[in-house]
């Protein structure tokens, strides 16, 4: 393996958690790793709804971590959520100062949406359902002009260099195939995203399948609450892949779930109706599908011709499958959006391996707990973005201008198999989906390890298996039900509150062994 060794920070990931955490180092040189030119292939440019603060008056950062404690399900770490919650209207402030065009009325008060499990207007948006496109675009450009800032597109994370505890090194591959070049860093920050990819039907971008947990945790770091899968109940059932996605502030602006029956399902089933907690919606919507009454987001009485105006992003996925919203409801079904599980991190961004820190979805910081509030996610993204940044800066110091780091030619490596890849996507949605059993997690571990010993050589591979089978394993550990995670087996949740999951790689491996076992 090629070598090289530099002075900057070296951070995994190009989205909205690498961008700001990137600023926040400023002056201090970073070496910013991403597979795709920026903008391209991040989860955070794909979100719609926008950043949960409690920015009106009427509103507190008090109601805010009270509504993220109940959507969580009981294991939501509460000093989290109150420090993260009293931060948010800073971020968005500070935001707005770095040009994102946050939508104002004629005072210039922040306009905002509700959204499900709030109890308040408090979803800071962009042209509607233009957030997180808009955000990005704000912070690229900034980091576009520093120059102490490199760029480094078109590579891949694929390991860590791990010596006594500490990192001292991060592995890159070229995308497209070749073998890894290892740089020598003493801070590697990792934000690059969750692990919705893993699934058949998902809303993240195609790229976004797990590989930077699984390298963490092949790393031996610990990881956290992997079990917490969550489905978004609206991704657009149109034949996409990914799936586009019907933002949730559809359903605050009063849109309808109905099947093919004309009936609107969710009565019944919690008070909020199409408000309730995602992982309620979700299973809902799972539900009708799976009965074949093709369940519908019904705008037209809501919304009617101004969701054009309001929800441009919407309405341009609908027109690309040939529906009207303002005449068609919406087809729309459960598929994988956020990952509330990862590498487990303490408040300061800090992982359980020296000199490593992880901020975005590809942390696990305890705000979440079972079952992510509603627009939480870009919250928590850069309140530790800039967290990781802090304590990255005091713990580095004042480092010197650096020199660029000028990546050698390679040699070719293995690409996964896209049979095996489609193989997992099918194992991890029939085993490990919105509704799971103590059998379809067993079956679903055993085929995890067929497809990882298909292709033992591919390390990418190996990096998507290893947080697949952290999921499922942690997932069958669970024995009970709770937020996103339900066992239909254990249908009932053990008390109103829990506790948090963590788990090994090693661990996990060794359980995945006991029922591989059982095939041979």
């Amino acid at each position: 393996m090629k070598s090289l060794s530099t002075d900057r920070v070296v951070i995994i990931g190009a989205g909205l958690a690498a961008l700001y955490a990137a600023l926040a180092l400023v002056p201090r040189p970073v070496l910013l790793v991403s597979p795709d030119p920026l903008g391209e292939g991040a989860s955070s440019a794909w979100a719609q709804g926008g950043v949960a603060a409690a920015m009106d008056p009427s509103d507190s950062p008090e109601a805010h971590a009270q509504d993220t404690l109940v959507a969580g399900a009981g294991i939501v770490d509460q000093s989290v959520a109150e420090s993260v919650t009293r931060e948010a209207r800073d971020h968005i402030l500070n935001l707005t100062d770095l040009g994102a065009p946050f939508d104002r009325d004629a005072t210039g008060a922040y306009l905002m949406s509700r959204e499900a499990a709030h109890g308040f207007a408090r979803v800071v948006r962009v042209r509607g359902d233009r957030a997180g496109a808009e955000i990005m675009r704000a912070l690229i450009a900034q980091v576009q002009t520093e120059p102490t800032i490199q760029i480094l597109d078109g590579w891949t994370a694929t390991g860590l260099s791990v010596s006594e505890g500490s990192v001292n090194g991060v592995e890159l591959a070229p995308v497209g195939g070749g073998a890894s070049v290892k740089i020598s860093s003493a801070s590697v920050l990792l934000a690059g995203g969750g692990a919705g990819g893993l699934y058949a039907l998902t809303t993240n971008p195609p790229r976004i399948r797990g590989q930077v947990s699984g390298l963490a945790a092949r790393a031996g770091a610990m990881m956290a609450d992997m079990e917490f899968v969550q489905f978004h109940p609206t991704a657009m059932d149109i034949g996409l892949d990914p799936a586009p996605l019907a933002t949730e502030a559809l359903r605050g602006e009063g849109a309808i779930l109905r099947n093919n029956r004309g009936e609107r399902f969710m009565e019944g089933q919690h008070p909020d109706l199409e408000l309730a907690p995602r992982d309620v919606v979700a299973r809902a919507v799972y539900a009708q599908s799976q009965a074949g009454l093709r369940p519908v987001l019904d705008t037209r009485g809501a919304l009617g011709a101004r969701i054009k105006d309001e929800f441009p992003t919407v309405v341009a996925a609908c027109e690309r499958a040939e529906i009207d919203p303002v005449t068609q409801p919406i087809p729309v079904a459960a598929a994988a959006h956020y990952h509330m599980g990862g590498v487990a991190t303490d408040m300061t961004g800090r992982t359980s391996i020296g000199g490593l820190w992880a901020c975005g979805e590809v942390a696990s910081t305890g705000l979440h707990g079972a079952n992510r509030l509603a627009s939480n996610g870009l919250l928590e993204a850069l309140v530790y973005a800039r967290r990781c940044a802090s304590d990255i800066a005091e713990t580095v110091g004042d480092v010197p201008a650096a020199q660029r780091v000028e990546m050698p030619e390679v040699a070719p490596a293995a690409e996964p198999d896209p049979d095996l890849i489609h193989r997992l996507r099918q194992a991890m949605t029939n085993g490990v989906g919105v509704i799971r059993t103590a059998e379809g997690l067993q079956a679903a571990l055993r085929e995890i390890a067929e497809i990882e010993a298909a292709q033992p050589d591919c390390v990418a591979l190996l990096n998507m298996t290893a947080t697949a089978t952290l999921i499922a394993a942690s997932a069958l550990k669970r024995q009970e039900s709770r937020g996103a995670h339900f066992r239909s087996d254990l249908p009932e949740t053990d008390g109103p509150t829990g506790q948090r999951s963590r788990m090994t790689l090693t661990e996990a491996l060794a359980l995945r062994d006991t029922f591989a076992k059982e095939t041979i």
